[in-house]
């Protein structure tokens, strides 16, 4: 039985399933992490913060929901979390990323919709997973159709309260955005029963940009060459930011930077110094999710960055403000941060493209995996951008379309095989 059996059936859990999901996940993870050479001693906390996601994590929520504060469920970096932090809540970001719950969306949704958002729903729908059970609101956006019209099937579920995300990011746009974000922030007071303050939300600003500046200081000691860390581990750390307390996330960060650092010093790297270097952009990566980055590292390349919203532009751009301003001064720096974050909803798309492809020379990058998760029509359209983009710039790359399932396995492996062999030639 899992720990934390009694918490787990107070949240109305199904036991025997989310049996089944500490299955997947632990198999996932032993078959991925252990098993590599010259880790980093500091991954030692990350790979105890994975075991502990759905223990002694949860305990940890609980306890704050028993002391009066709240937790919101979020599936997009969209959403800004200092606006949440600020009124003592806790946020975490919940985009499914196995197959196991895929068949319990399947029920109402149609199978030829993304993964993810089925995956997600599913997690709701079959009681699977705690973090879908204690949250006080879950809050979605309209970065696509499929999620826009999902959202409107958790609201029976669980309160669900909506962000909308302008199209474009003109005059008019940033106005709507900076509106939306107010009305978030009313939404959040009601919930909580808190109201933010210009002190509390400059110190919200404060523990978010201190880790963002953490993540992005590992990323950059990524570009070394050999890198000191597997791309692996840089996603497991990613996905671990989603769900971890941020202060102490930034903490464990800074320590394993220090190390890495180190390393940097010795010459010391995760592979041989002449790996290939592989960028990963595209549909961002939930946990588990962690196969595309495990088949290339063990054919011999490296991981060294990935452009997405699970990766880069997560953690991309302090937010830019003066802490003795008003709240809603506060609420508009925000506001222009978020914005600035690409994704394929925009139109036009080019900024995207242009850092995709701006990266890919910042870190030395031999080729490009583009990432398409099945029936994901924004990221799978924007292809025809990035493609053309990179090969102007010399840089060679690679579309794959895929699920989470393991079917795909062989298929896939020969595919980047074949990709590998020709960045050689």
């Amino acid at each position: 039985m899992p720990e934390n059996t009694d918490i787990l059936q107070q949240l109305g859990l199904d036991l025997e399933r989310h049996c089944k999901l500490l299955t997947v996940l632990n198999d996932s993870y032993s078959e991925v992490f252990p098993k590599q050479q010259s880790r980093p001693h500091g991954m030692d906390y990350f790979d105890r913060m994975h075991r502990d996601l759905y223990s002694s994590r949860i305990k940890e929520l609980v306890e704050h929901k028993e002391k009066g504060g709240t937790v919101v469920g979020t599936f997009c970096p969209f959403v800004p979390e200092e606006i949440i932090d600020a009124v003592g809540g806790i946020s975490v970001r919940l985009e499914g990323g196995m197959q196991l719950p895929i068949a319990d969306a399947e029920t109402i949704l149609p199978s030829d919709l993304c993964p993810m958002i089925k995956s997600s729903l599913g997690f709701k729908l079959g009681k699977i997973n705690p973090y879908f059970e204690i949250v006080d609101l879950f809050i979605g956006e309209t970065t696509c159709d499929g999620k826009k019209k999902v959202w409107e099937i958790l609201n029976n579920y669980a309160p669900t309260y909506v962000v909308e995300l302008p199209q474009k990011k003109c005059q008019m746009d940033r106005e709507l955005w900076l509106k939306e974000l107010v009305s978030l922030k009313e939404k959040i007071e009601v919930i909580s029963g808190v109201k933010i303050t210009a002190e509390s939300l400059a110190q919200s600003i404060k523990v978010f940009n201190a880790k963002r500046k953490a993540m992005a200081e590992l990323h950059a000691l990524r570009r070394k060459k050999p890198p000191p860390i597997s791309g692996k581990d840089a996603s497991l750390i990613s996905q671990i930011a989603c769900y971890d307390d941020a202060q102490r996330f930034t903490n464990r960060v800074n320590e394993l930077c220090g190390e890495l650092e180190e390393r940097v010093i010795r010459g010391e790297g995760i592979v041989v110094h002449d790996a290939s270097r592989i960028m990963i952009t595209g549909c961002p990566m939930a946990l588990p999710n962690w196969k595309l980055h495990h088949l290339i590292e063990t054919t011999g390349a490296v991981v060294v960055c990935e452009d997405t919203c699970s990766g880069a532009r997560y953690f991309m751009d302090p937010i830019v403000f003066e802490e003795s301003t008003s709240v809603m001064k506060q609420i508009k720096a925000i506001a222009d941060r978020y914005l600035n974050i690409p994704c394929p909803c925009f139109t036009p798309g080019y900024c995207g493209v242009l850092q995709t492809t701006q990266m890919a020379k910042d870190y030395k990058i031999d080729g490009v995996v583009y990432y398409v998760l099945q029936f994901c029509h924004s990221f799978n359209v924007e292809y025809y951008k990035v493609e053309r983009f990179l090969k102007e710039a010399g840089i060679p790359v690679l579309r794959v379309q895929i699920d989470y399932s393991e079917e795909d396995i062989g298929q896939l492996k020969t595919r980047i095989e074949a990709f590998l062999e020709m960045l050689k030639v």
